[in-house]
């Protein structure tokens, strides 16, 4: 029996086409035609790239270059323009045929998932602003209401009780020293609360490098493989330190994540991660293959929060900002080493 494929193309809801190698789609679905607003006929004639968001333009031809030497793409993300200017995020999947010089293209339209995604960065980044806020206005406020309690107590201290005759008048004084002294332990107590909260949400423990690696790489699981990302690891010489296992789950998540969002187009990112002790510290080396940065130009700003070096979409400027609070709120310090298309080299040295 012959089927036709047709059918399945044109009813489709997801995005199809073909496209040729030298740039020009040569089968649309109506659905793509539907979601781009061109007609079919002006979506033939021009190359695709004049379809694509500018931004976007540099990184999708590097990763069309290696279609064309018969590497697959695999949900990969862009974003494309409509003819009314609206911004459209497409998921792609590509296969090609080198026999014939095509590439076989899926795309579902994920537009709506990153504008969640990107209101949740927003809620998520005034949430913990707000909750930082609020622990630094309950440290100054307690901070400022503990100097007048013990100025009060120190005046109750140098009053001569001798002088003092009417039984009424040291009755209530009696009574101020009992209510400071009760208001200056209320102090005490929520001041310690406080310490104690700290203490407990960066509690040191013993981490252990390799297993805290394994699972951040096995949560994000389907991006390394998608990425074909490599990874060189020795942890041999120093196998764990004294640390707190978030932070440090954290700093993995980010610094592969990075790698593989600033990956040069035409080379698959490889990481190398050592642990070792040198001259006495305790250190943790993190070197990648990626893009780099020029390091005049990112001097005194690489942690700084909501700083972008590259011209990655999805960048945040959040993840180098959160690494260096991370280490610096246990004591340690972290630096960076890098060259411009030659990787970066990240270096935590712990407390």
């Amino acid at each position: 029996m012959s089927l036709s494929l047709e059918p399945f193309f044109d009813i489709s809801l997801d995005l199809l086409c073909i496209a040729s190698f030298d740039g020009y789609f040569k089968k649309i679905n109506p659905a793509f035609i539907k979601l781009m607003e061109y007609s079919e006929e002006e979506l033939y004639s021009k190359k695709i790239n004049e379809f694509i968001y500018e931004e976007d333009r540099d990184l999708t031809a590097g990763f069309r270059e290696n279609i064309k030497r018969n590497v697959p793409l695999l949900n990969f993300e862009n974003r494309y323009v409509s003819k009314s200017g609206k911004l459209i995020w497409l998921q792609w999947t590509s296969i090609p045929l080198p026999s014939e010089n095509l590439v076989y293209a899926i795309a579902k339209n994920i537009t709506h998932k990153k504008e969640l995604d990107k209101e949740r960065s927003a809620h998520l980044f005034k949430l913990d602003k707000k909750n930082q806020d609020l622990k630094n206005l309950n440290y100054k406020t307690s901070h400022d209401l503990r100097s007048p309690v013990n100025n009060l107590l120190t005046l109750y201290n140098l009053l001569d009780f001798s002088k003092i005759t009417d039984e009424q008048t040291i009755k209530i004084l009696g009574f101020i020293r009992l209510s400071t002294q009760g208001l200056k332990k209320s102090l005490d107590d929520y001041m310690d609360s406080l310490a104690l909260a700290d203490k407990q949400e960066s509690k040191l423990e013993i981490v252990k490098f390799d297993s805290v690696l394994t699972d951040v790489k096995s949560s994000i699981s389907a991006i390394i493989e998608d990425s074909n990302a490599e990874f060189t690891c020795d942890f041999s010489e120093m196998e764990s330190v004294s640390f707190n296992k978030s932070y440090m789950e954290s700093i993995f998540l980010n610094f592969i994540t990075n790698s593989i969002k600033y990956a040069r187009p035409d080379v698959l990112p490889k990481m190398k991660i050592i642990a070792k002790e040198e001259e006495g510290k305790k250190k943790l080396i993190y070197t990648d293959n990626g893009l780099g940065f020029d390091m005049e130009a990112v001097s005194g700003k690489i942690f700084n929060l909501n700083q972008r070096f590259h011209d990655n979409k999805d960048s945040k400027g959040v993840g180098l900002y959160l690494v260096h609070n991370h280490v610096t709120n246990l004591g340690g310090t972290v630096t960076l080493d890098s060259k411009v298309n030659e990787g970066a080299t990240f270096t935590i040295t712990f407390k």
